[in-house]
């Protein structure tokens, strides 16, 4: 167990600079947005997209924080290296039931149990497979135009070069607020579809459990790390974690936004 983060002066700022995101996140008019299962849907063909991009982020900070090449060399952050290594095992080869698995293939697999289409984030992950650039993979996937847009702004930040202002993007930026009320609202549509929806809530739950415990608090420890006295390295951090937040909501709000598209079609056939 991960002794708790000692809150600087520099973490407390940049916590106060956010807090008017996170309320925006927390009471976003999107979790009250969804009514069917066909909206969870819509949401998940986009969300998937962020789950993606999430491992880019973070293996971005892996192969910034630890040695990837060889001949072997250790880093110069011991303790970045040693948090960045435990969170890449947790992501990438988390246990689910007997299986290893990434959150991302839970993911996938979680859409693929309720019935939501997974044909663009397939097509992008073949692309890359086949060695396409991101970028051009992103635009031949028929990625929902909010996600084409959230994935752009990611890769943004990653190009950006700035390890400290990466971590600070993946730290605050990419935290995932889940309101009682979207956990209620899947909870009672797995009920009423005999456990379609089991993969998906184990994935909510599990968030919920390592970002609380463990991936919060040494993120934490890694933005301090790469920071450091710098006061450069703090304000281009805090506006690299702001840039990321304002892109979550820009996220969210495409994505209610096609949820009211997508009721009006109902409504008029």
């Amino acid at each position: 167990m991960m002794k708790p983060v000692e809150q600087s002066e520099e973490l407390q700022r940049m916590a106060e600079r956010l807090r008017p995101f996170y309320l925006n996140l927390a009471d976003h008019e999107l979790y009250r947005s969804f009514e069917t299962i066909e909206d969870l849907h819509v949401f998940m063909e986009s969300h998937v997209f962020a789950v993606w991009d999430f491992m880019s982020l973070l293996k971005t900070l892996q192969r910034g924080l630890t040695c990837v090449e060889v001949p072997w060399v250790p880093s110069k952050f011991p303790a970045s290296r040693r948090l960045v290594n435990e969170i890449v095992l947790g992501e990438e080869s988390d246990v689910y039931g007997t299986r290893p698995v990434s959150h991302f293939e839970l993911y996938v697999g979680a859409m693929r149990e309720c019935g939501a289409s997974t044909a663009a984030i397939d097509a992008l992950i073949t692309r890359l497979r086949e060695g396409a650039v991101w970028s051009l993979a992103l635009a031949m996937s028929g990625a929902p135009e909010p996600a084409y847009r959230f994935v752009q702004s990611t890769f943004g930040i990653i190009e950006g070069g700035k390890l400290h202002a990466i971590a600070a993007a993946f730290t605050f930026g990419r935290e995932d607020l889940i309101p009682d009320m979207f956990r209620g609202f899947i909870r009672d549509q797995d009920a009423r579809l005999s456990g379609r929806l089991a993969t998906l809530r184990w994935y909510l739950d599990r968030h919920i459990e390592v970002d609380g415990e463990d991936h919060g608090p040494m993120a934490l420890q890694m933005v301090s790390e790469l920071c450091g006295n710098d006061p450069v390295k703090w304000s281009e951090a805090a506006e690299a974690a702001e840039s990321a937040l304002r892109a979550r909501i820009a996220f969210w709000d495409g994505i209610a936004a096609s949820l009211d598209i997508a009721a009006v079609k109902v409504l008029v056939n």
